[in-house]
């Protein structure tokens, strides 16, 4: 644990915490825009021109304009008050990198799983594998242009969800949105069951 002011005439000590989020989903759901809405640093992108061994096996439908895709991960930086700090780790989508999902897991808080309406069963995957692990995840809906805007009661439904982890709409190229996610997650993940998120 590290510790913060050391400004001169500074006598109380803030303890600094860094906590480790994950941002997960289905390909080209928007894991990869969310942590450059948010992040203070230069968002480092680990992508690949989507190349043609990677034709029939990801599937653009719905984002024909992708050319690129997380292979590794995307790594952010957000400050949420002084001393302590959200760094996002972004996971890859498709299932032939799964196996770094473990490894990107250990230390994590919890996750948020992106979810596009207009594939909800791409988010399955990451779903049952936060449930899993008892790691606490929040569903962000990703309400791009055009998006239909569902009743997020019935999201869950259709996710099979226990109705414990929270369900938000938001934009994942809105800085307050993406902010807005993050804390409802932290109070969701250190405070046990969410209340109102509409105060957080």
């Amino acid at each position: 644990m590290e510790y913060g002011g050391s400004e001169p005439g500074v006598t109380a000590v803030t303890p600094a915490m860094a906590i480790k989020i994950l941002v997960a989903g289905g390909f080209g759901v928007g894991k990869t825009t969310m942590v450059g809405t948010i992040s203070e640093i230069r968002p480092l992108h680990t992508e690949e021109l989507l190349s043609e061994r990677s034709v029939g096996v990801d599937d653009t439908s719905g984002v024909e304009s992708k050319i690129t895709t997380t292979v590794a991960l995307d790594f952010g930086r957000i400050t949420i008050r002084e001393g302590l700090w959200l760094y996002l780790f972004g996971t890859p989508g498709q299932d032939r990198f799964w196996f770094m999902w473990d490894e990107l897991a250990v230390g994590a808080l919890g996750a948020v799983v992106v979810a596009d309406t207009r594939r909800l069963q791409d988010c399955f995957p990451a779903v049952d594998y936060f449930e899993q692990r008892g790691l606490p995840f929040v569903v962000a809906v990703n309400c791009f242009d055009g998006a239909k805007r569902h009743d997020p009661v019935k999201v869950r439904k259709a996710l099979g969800l226990d109705g414990v982890a929270p369900i938000v709409l938001c934009d994942v190229r809105e800085r307050e949105s993406v902010k807005e996610v993050l804390t409802m997650l932290v109070t969701y993940a250190v405070g046990g069951a969410f209340k109102d998120h509409h105060h957080v």
